[in-house]
């Protein structure tokens, strides 16, 4: 199996699959993550997703380059277009928060995977980068946009011109990464993060979700206004009146989202 979901209560785990390539990313196990995280989306038991690699070398050390080298301009655009489709555009719509839990390397294609999801922790021995350049390329699933995004133009295009890769400190350092944390702690770290996350309301967190993402969308001039919109859609579902009922009452909510 190119990826594995496992789900345990309200979080689910999703771990890219191919350990002897160093989890590298093809058009079969692009796909496979996208038929999963399909699986999760409609899941409504689950509330938060973790996503990582198996082994502890790598979570994803990039594409795999054997199924890049001969492809024509044509068929370099729709590899891009589809992988943007099918996996990373779908990872940072996802109406439920996603959780890189980064195991050692995450280049190119990983770490484009990585910041497509909501929130990153890295293992201590973990080291980033878009070296794309190095083979000729750019990135092509987002790269370009989501890293200057999080660490700044300037920065961003330091490292993805140079091929440069950063340490897990300096992805903390650049608010690559949310936290850094010892590898044998990784998994527990990123299941307190999805469970605490799990005790909220998950109608609530969608639409923050998005009204989060409405600021970086291209054409977006006005995200304050779907911001407003978003919260005032939240007044009309049930964890509202839960999470509002159960202060007054001096309780623990339950939300059944």
């Amino acid at each position: 199996m190119q990826s594995i979901l496992h789900k345990d209560g309200h979080v689910a785990t999703l771990t890219v699959n191919r350990p002897d390539k160093l989890n590298a990313l093809n058009a079969e196990t692009i796909q496979s993550l996208h038929n999963n995280l399909q699986d999760v989306r409609n899941d409504k038991r689950i509330r938060a997703l973790i996503v990582t690699g198996s082994g502890s070398k790598a979570f994803v050390a990039g594409a795999d380059i054997a199924e890049l080298a001969s492809l024509s301009v044509n068929e370099g655009q729709e590899l891009a277009r589809k992988g943007q489709e099918l996996l990373f555009n779908y990872v940072e719509n996802m109406p439920k928060p996603v959780i890189a839990a980064v195991n050692g390397f995450a280049l190119g294609g990983g770490l484009e995977l990585a910041m497509s999801c909501h929130i990153r922790i890295a293992s201590d021995n973990a080291k980033m980068g878009l070296p794309e350049v190095s083979l000729g390329l750019i990135p092509g699933y987002g790269g370009t946009q989501r890293l200057a995004q999080l660490i700044g133009k300037g920065k961003a295009l330091e490292l993805i011109t140079t091929a440069g890769m950063l340490t897990a400190e300096e992805a903390l350092h650049w608010g690559l990464v949310n936290r850094v944390v010892p590898q044998a702690e990784l998994a527990n770290e990123a299941n307190t993060i999805a469970a605490n996350i799990a005790k909220q309301s998950p109608t609530a967190i969608q639409h923050a979700l998005e009204s989060v993402q409405a600021g970086f969308e291209v054409g977006q001039t006005d995200a304050l206004k779907e911001e407003i919109a978003h919260f005032g859609q939240c007044f009309g579902n049930e964890d509202f009146k839960e999470g509002t009922t159960a202060f007054l009452e001096k309780r623990k909510p339950d939300f059944k989202g």
